[in-house]
């Protein structure tokens, strides 16, 4: 039996994530199959059980790792100071629309999700919340049971409309649902 360099377990899982979080994101996690992920990733179908018991398991890692890192964005948004404003631009912009492997899990994934076992929903609901309460911190006015209120509307606008603007063929179209979402996200999170 081949011996490996010390980390290689962990590279190797960390790298069967990166595929399988691109692929589900783009292709939507019922549409891609372990033997695709693991070609991906340059590894044997059986290699995966020594990284994941089923591919349920599987999604939750990525879900769980896609959602972590979004969450360092927002942390290192309100880190440094920078405006709910910015967040909302960047989240309904043409790149983000169109980077959906690297984008947003949640936009991505989230239909999907909602008939995923209990486990994998919990482990989306803990994130969210998260997510959630980074957003409403960087609104800076109101209560803080008010400022959640309009995080969770503010963000549930851009999800819905990151969605949308790529569901649609009609290029127009699409720069009219991410530029109407941005105002009516921006007035969301601004109301008093």
């Amino acid at each position: 039996m081949a011996r490996y360099d010390k980390g290689h377990r962990d590279t190797t899982r960390r790298h069967i994530l990166d595929v399988a979080s691109a692929q589900f994101r783009e292709s939507g996690i019922a549409a891609v199959g372990l033997a695709g992920i693991m070609a991906e990733a340059g590894l044997t179908n059986g290699a995966f059980y020594t990284h994941f018991a089923s591919k349920e398991d599987l999604v939750r890692e990525v879900l769980c790792d896609a959602l972590e890192r979004r969450e360092q964005r927002h942390k290192d948004n309100l880190e440094n100071g920078v405006p709910v404003e910015t967040t909302i631009r960047d989240y309904l912009s043409p790149r983000h629309r169109d980077a959906a492997a690297t984008g947003c899990p949640t936009a991505a994934l989230v239909s999907e999700i909602a008939r995923h076992p209990k486990t994998t929903r919990d482990a989306f609901t803990g994130k969210m919340s998260d997510i959630i309460a980074l957003m409403a911190a960087q609104m800076r006015d109101g209560a803080a049971a008010e400022r959640r209120r309009r995080a969770i509307s503010v963000y549930a606008t851009m999800v819905g409309a990151l969605q949308l603007s790529r569901a649609v063929n009609d290029r127009k179209l699409s720069e009219e649902i991410l530029e109407n979402a941005v105002e009516a996200a921006l007035t969301l999170a601004n109301r008093p």
